[in-house]
């Protein structure tokens, strides 16, 4: 199953044309590169759902949060995120 996973935006690269900006987002401690072309107003510390790679929208931090530990405890983070179980913990 592809879901959309909520993440933090931890990094922005700043040196490129903002149409190709790219991002660090944390997933709970867990880091990916991530397109942010499709959130042009999100900054920093901005949560946002991650699918394939591509941020597509912001959401609040509390409706992340609760989303993200949904998914966890239906076992999809792991899956998503293309983690072994072991890695997760």
């Amino acid at each position: 199953m592809c879901l959309a996973i909520p993440g933090k935006i931890i990094d922005i690269q700043q040196d490129i044309e903002p149409t190709f900006r790219n991002g660090k987002v944390s997933f709970e401690g867990i880091t990916r590169n991530v397109n942010l072309s499709m959130v042009p107003h999100a900054e920093i510390g901005d949560y946002v759902l991650v699918h394939v790679g591509v941020a597509l929208n912001r959401i609040n931090e509390v409706e992340a949060k609760k989303t993200f530990q949904y998914l966890r405890e239906i076992g999809e983070v792991s899956d998503e995120l293309g983690l072994n179980k072991n890695e997760e913990e």
